[in-house]
């Protein structure tokens, strides 16, 4: 075998969470706790507290079987496994999560109509749900985010278009997916402004609360623009004459790279200026590879303590990457000609970058939710003192069922689409117009093929845009 060294409507299941538990102020903790209520005001916030309990459930749904029909290549098979056991895998409120899940599966399928209907119906959940979102409803602070419906990720959201976009490619409509292309870049730029209203929001909310007034980190995410949008953009634009507009996606491209340094580790793909620089009378056939699999998210447990046997649970999610061992793409033609795809887009790398405004955001409402729930057990222990005898006594109990309500309701939201690839590579070459057969073979990090598909007598046209795409999410 080849060897080659590359080491350079619906309902949810839950990714198997890994729990990270530390004590003490976080370095953004600024509480200060609500003025103490009365006897009748404190039972009043505690039954809300505890009757709230009814609404906490937990994700049931396994994706064993879709995920071993992943791992096997048949993407047809984990479409209709998902679809047959969607009511264990998706509540009412993960909606969008089916969508994505379903829409990107049809789309590995060659279900590109399919693909684009379910994209599309995700694409304006997110949107309503967003909408949603700015009101920051008070449900949001009485028990955790998990009773909210899903929203959707910022990367989520962007890459939706990228690849409606290729299905609009491959059902033969280009001007189509430079439509999708063109809301992808729209996306990616909107990010610090989103957040910006999302901040403001949450503050005056806080204010209102007269709850815990976190300081903003300031931590924004650098990502604002994506060299897969602009790539895409490259060749749509090439492949309809557009040689002005292909030329600025190709700078934008660079300048992508040179913005997002915490994103783009690594140096812009070389052929890139050979994308408008096709010699006359020759054809270009163009190859994008998608590897691996999105992040999925864990639990990370911070712990406040309050005075007396008291404290208040923070529990955030974070993303976690899920290894691939992917580590180079070659095209190989049945002539021996051959060329290596280029890693272009670290789409878990993007998703971590966006992510980081977002929990910045999730930070500063779970300590207001953490320290509103706080609050009220802290206040049921002075009306317990103030009160005495056995109103006391009860009080006292009560106080202390609310604690342990506010140590089991308070979870981090692990939701999160399970079937976005990790990384995006791309390469391409210069040929005489005609029909080619050839092989885009995946590899190990240690150079063992462990993928290959074969293309058969594709024809690459002269002034066309001739292009292939090659999934392995190993």
């Amino acid at each position: 075998m080849k060897s080659r060294d590359f080491s350079g409507t619906p309902v949810f299941g839950k990714a198997s969470p890994e729990v990270h538990e530390k004590t003490g102020p976080g370095p953004l903790f600024r509480a200060r706790f609500p003025k103490p209520a009365g006897v009748r005001e404190t039972l009043g916030l505690a039954g809300v507290f505890l009757a709230g309990s009814v609404f906490l459930s937990c994700a049931t749904g396994s994706f064993a079987k879709v995920d071993r029909a992943i791992e096997r290549g048949n993407y047809s098979e984990g479409a209709a496994f998902l679809e047959e056991e969607k009511s264990s895998r998706y509540t009412s409120r993960d909606k969008i999560l089916y969508y994505l899940d379903k829409g990107l599966l049809c789309h590995y399928a060659g279900s590109y109509e399919d693909s684009s209907r379910l994209l599309e119906e995700g694409e304006r959940e997110i949107e309503a749900a967003f909408t949603k979102s700015i009101t920051l409803e008070a449900g949001a602070y009485l028990l955790n985010d998990t009773t909210r419906e899903y929203a959707g990720e910022d990367y989520e959201d962007i890459y939706i278009n990228s690849f409606n976009a290729l299905n609009y490619y491959h059902r033969g409509s280009i001007e189509d997916a430079m439509v999708e292309i063109r809301r992808m870049n729209n996306k990616a730029q909107y990010l610090s402004v989103k957040y910006g209203l999302m901040l403001s929001n949450l503050q005056k909310q806080a204010l209102e609360e007269s709850a815990a007034v976190p300081e903003n980190p300031g931590a924004a995410s650098k990502f604002t623009d994506s060299a897969l949008a602009r790539y895409l953009g490259i060749l749509f634009y090439r492949g309809t004459g557009r040689h002005d507009d292909a030329r600025i996606d190709r700078d934008q491209l660079l300048v992508a790279f040179a913005n997002s340094p915490n994103v783009y580790t690594y140096p812009p793909p070389a052929s890139i200026d050979e994308e408008l620089e096709i010699p006359e009378g020759m054809a270009r056939l163009n190859v994008i590879g998608f590897s691996g699999l999105s992040p999925v998210k864990k639990e990370e447990v911070l712990r406040i303590p309050l005075p007396g046997p008291r404290w208040i649970k923070i529990a955030l999610p974070d993303m976690e990457y899920r290894y691939s061992d992917i580590g180079g793409i070659e095209v190989v033609f049945d002539d021996g000609r051959h060329f290596e795809l280029e890693l272009l887009e670290d789409i878990e790398g993007v998703a971590r970058e966006t992510f980081k405004e977002k929990k910045n955001i999730i930070y500063m409402k779970t300590v207001i939710r953490a320290t509103l729930k706080g609050a009220t057990s802290s206040a049921l222990d002075i009306a317990a003192d103030e009160t005495g005898g056995s109103t006391g006594l009860a009080l006292g109990i009560l106080s202390l069922a609310t604690q342990i309500f506010a140590e089991a309701s308070e979870r981090a939201d692990l939701r999160i689409s399970r079937y976005f690839p990790a990384k995006a590579w791309a390469g391409g070459i210069n040929l005489a117009p005609g029909l080619y057969s050839f092989r885009v073979r995946y590899y190990s990090r240690s150079g063992k093929e462990v993928a290959s598909f074969r293309y058969e007598n594709m024809r690459i046209r002269e002034g066309a845009l001739n292009l292939a795409e090659a999934i392995c999410l190993k």
